[in-house]
């Protein structure tokens, strides 16, 4: 009796210990397992931000682009835009060029007209006072539209301004190279030349 009672607490001991050791086990096993879990997320975390680093240097990155491709084309419409504007305004100033271009032999007919008129005495005041007083309406309307004759004689010869026809001898030496007559009148239509003046140079 005594000796299956010693033998019962034996194995009960035993039992015990083997318990404690799968007890032992297990809560190492769970240590380690937490640890683990301790380990990939801490070693996940630098990954997650380095990823978001990029992503946000990616989002710069697209938005400066985005942004100098957007002023680039406000600069490009912006000069599109006045550079249509300047050249409306040069089509408005200057619609008129072929008409008042073809108004000019009518006004040398009329500067002939009162040439002869002033020379001839057999013309009557009134005519004359008539034929200058036409002229002087046409040479005012050309004025409103912008049209200036070129004043030629004795200022220096320039070819963007006369034509020469003829070159004489300078009547005097601070005529040379210097316009002595004006065979026909120059306009210009505000800054443009619409007909260079024909002039005889001194030399």
């Amino acid at each position: 009796m005594n000796k299956q009672t010693h033998a019962e607490k034996m194995q009960s001991e035993n039992g015990s210990e083997v318990t404690k050791e799968q007890d032992v086990t297990a809560n190492t096993s769970e240590k380690d397992r937490v640890t683990d879990n301790v380990t990939d997320a801490n070693g996940a975390t630098p990954a997650g931000e380095a990823s978001k680093e990029n992503e946000s240097t990616d989002f710069e990155v697209k938005y400066n682009e985005l942004n100098d491709s957007h002023l680039r084309l406000r600069a490009e419409f912006d000069n599109y835009r006045k550079r249509t504007l300047r050249e409306k305004a040069d089509l408005i100033k200057m619609g008129g060029e072929t008409a008042l271009t073809g108004l000019l032999p009518v006004i040398d007919d009329f500067e002939r007209a009162l040439e002869t008129v002033r020379k001839t005495e057999d013309v009557s005041a009134a005519v004359a006072e008539g034929v200058e007083l036409i002229y002087n309406k046409f040479m005012a309307y050309l004025a409103q539209q912008g049209v200036k004759p070129i004043e030629a004689v004795g200022q220096p010869f320039d070819t963007e301004l006369f034509e020469a026809v003829a070159t004489i001898p300078a009547p005097e030496e601070t005529l040379k190279g210097k316009i002595v007559d004006c065979v026909q009148r120059g306009y210009t239509l505000y800054d443009k030349v619409i007909r260079h003046a024909k002039v005889v140079v001194g030399e």
